[in-house]
């Protein structure tokens, strides 16, 4: 019998579910900062085995009162996530304030496929405080399981992984056994860019910031090793976001090529040139063509 199934992750900003999903996948699928909103869009990962195919889907953090129609996309990325899950995990952490009357609990009292609570970061908690978290959500909304992880350690990540893969229904491979996602090279550039930059700047520079991948060319060196060829674009909201973003004498700039291009090489596993140019896009978080040009749908 082959098991497979789509796997939902949903929670706040900056909970842990990128670090989550890339610990079940054993890759390094979603970006991964202390900033939240980190991911803006729905990543898909795929983990397959012998008798399995685990589809799993990162989604950006709810944002509770969107201030752009980039964060509205972003949370209609979130609310698709209810509608075709087979399997559902809701993450949260110790020290998160929700109460009951949160659109978010009423929405998981909705959710027809298995729904688990994973609590995450358990060692910021000491274990009273974990039991009432775990009495309290559980009086919320209908989990059929309740597993307390840190996916930083990889603690209870394996038994996680073994429930899901209990509950996942029979079904087919959806996608061939040795792909590992369904998004193009050109959007993990992008993401590691903008991982980069979130690393690097600092107030609001990264969330102006959007990067798109303009040309992407394999080639050879001279001595015959593969050379890959990048060009990218850096979209930000101001001219005075620019100015820091290239920093005096365009030493910022030069420090987040050094540092991105090192991380991409080892993402590609092979050398690469990449050349970066800032542009300036007036309140681009509210235009519906540059929203769809970075992929944030219509």
């Amino acid at each position: 019998m082959h098991k497979s199934g789509f796997i939902n992750i949903i929670g706040r900003p900056n909970v842990g579910k990128s670090t989550l999903m890339n610990a079940l996948l054993g890759e390094r699928m979603s970006i991964i900062t202390n900033k939240p909103q980190t991911t803006r869009h729905r990543i898909i990962g795929i983990l397959s085995g012998e008798d399995f195919q685990l589809v799993f889907s990162d989604t950006p953090g709810i944002i509770r009162d969107p201030a752009y129609k980039m964060q509205e996309m972003m949370n209609r990325f979130v609310n698709s996530t209810f509608e075709d899950a087979d399997i559902m995990l809701f993450v949260t952490e110790p020290g998160e304030k929700y109460r009951e009357d949160d659109p978010v609990i009423e929405r998981l009292k909705t959710v027809e496929a298995p729904l688990f609570l994973v609590i995450n970061k358990i060692d910021l908690a000491g274990e009273a405080q974990l039991l009432q978290l775990i009495r309290q959500w559980n009086e919320w909304a209908p989990f059929r399981e309740t597993i307390p992880i840190s996916a930083l350690h990889k603690t209870n990540t394996d038994k996680l992984l073994e429930l899901i893969i209990q509950y996942l229904p029979e079904g087919p491979e959806y996608y061939p056994k040795d792909q590992l996602t369904d998004r193009p090279e050109r959007f993990f550039i992008s993401e590691i860019i903008r991982e980069n930059i979130l690393e690097l700047y600092h107030q609001e520079i990264p969330y102006s910031c959007e990067v798109a991948v303009t040309a992407f060319k394999e080639e050879q060196t001279t001595k015959g090793e593969p050379l890959v060829r990048i060009s990218a674009e850096i979209y930000v909201a101001r001219n005075t976001q620019k100015a820091i973003l290239i920093g005096k004498g365009g030493s910022a700039m030069k420090k987040l090529g050094a540092e991105a291009r090192k991380d991409i090489e080892k993402f590609l596993e092979k050398k690469v040139f990449l050349e970066m140019h800032v542009k300036v896009k007036d309140n681009w978080r509210d235009d519906d063509r540059m929203l769809r040009h970075f992929g944030y749908g219509g």
